[in-house]
């Protein structure tokens, strides 16, 4: 008999609660490929949208409604690629279902609703995890030992980036109805990676943007200062003819040069540099979202930690509420 402590072979029954473009380019794929995850159920606001789903990537049943699908006592863990505006709601409901939840990231517009999910999957004694796949790759841990080897010193300065071209104005990205903006929807990316690198909260944060006519930001910019008086800085904007995203990290004595898109898979190689040397760290990455599901699911059945913790969650939010108080969205 299959006990919790010897769950390898143990296959989590997952449901995936909405078509969203997130899920069908990356999600369910990389569920297909996760060891540990069965695709149970899908589940879409149009029944025949679920089932073109169903189809293409093998589900054992397609749920007309989101609600149907909660009530399935089969499904154990769902993951949420609803609009940002959505999360809340779909969580709170997930939770109450006795259902463990694996949401897109950001987790919602503000962090007191991020509270408010978090304090409802405890009371209903869910697991809930912030869906940062990138956080999950062997890349960001590489980069994160060099840094505590104290390959380049004491960290004094980071710089990120993440732009894309704009969307097209029925795009949930520049709708404010959705939430809609860089900060939101690329920012959340700089924010989480300064967070994680730094491992501690900015004192100080200042801000700009730039808003377009649906009142959302398609470029902003912020400096954030911490304590022992190291800074950063990251840009994300909606506004450039070309995709780019990257980081540097400087030491006082050297810098490590991350020329890599979030999320990239395969052989990726950064540098070290110092005054005359330049040294390649090559790291192999599989696909960050397959590792995001799998560790997720060694969660549920062999309690292992999360990964991206609710304290980190919550700081996160955090940091992006007082970003966009800055530069005049919120």
């Amino acid at each position: 008999e299959e006990t919790e402590k010897n769950s390898m072979g143990r296959k989590v029954k997952w449901g995936v609660l909405g078509t969203a473009d997130i899920a069908r380019r990356c999600t369910i794929p990389a569920m297909q490929k996760a060891k540990n995850c069965y695709l149970y159920g899908i589940a879409g606001r149009s029944k025949e949208k679920a089932e073109q789903f169903q189809e293409q990537f093998g589900f054992e049943k397609a749920f007309g409604s989101l609600e149907a699908m909660l009530e399935d006592e089969m499904v154990e863990a769902v993951y949420i690629p609803l609009p940002n505006t959505m999360h809340k709601e779909w969580v709170i409901k997930a939770a109450e279902h006795g259902k463990h939840v694996l949401c897109e990231m950001p987790l919602a517009g503000t962090e007191a609703d991020v509270k408010e999910m978090i304090e409802a999957c405890d009371k209903n004694g869910v697991l809930f995890m912030e869906a940062f796949a990138y956080l999950h790759s062997p890349l960001i841990q590489s980069v994160k030992e060099t840094i505590h080897s104290g390959a380049i010193g004491e960290l004094s300065f980071m710089e990120s980036i993440f732009i894309t071209p704009g969307h097209t104005a029925e795009n949930i990205r520049v709708r404010r109805e959705t939430l809609g903006g860089s900060v939101y929807d690329l920012g959340c990316y700089c924010t989480s990676l300064t967070l994680s690198v730094f491992e501690e909260e900015p004192k100080e944060i200042k801000a700009i943007g730039h808003f377009t006519e649906q009142q959302i930001d398609d470029f902003a910019t912020a400096y954030l200062g911490f304590g022992n008086g190291s800074r950063a800085c990251m840009t994300s904007g909606m506004c450039s003819a070309q995709r780019g995203d990257r980081f540097f990290i400087y030491g006082t004595e050297g810098t490590i040069e991350v020329p890599i898109s979030f999320n990239e898979e395969g052989t990726l190689a950064y540098y070290v540099k110092k005054e005359e040397s330049s040294r390649e760290i090559t790291v192999t990455a599989p696909d960050n979202y397959m590792l995001e599901i799998e560790q997720f699911g060694r969660c549920i059945t062999d309690g292992e930690n999360l990964r991206v913790t609710h304290e980190f969650s919550l700081r996160n939010a955090r940091v992006m509420d007082r970003i966009l108080k800055e530069i005049g969205y919120q």
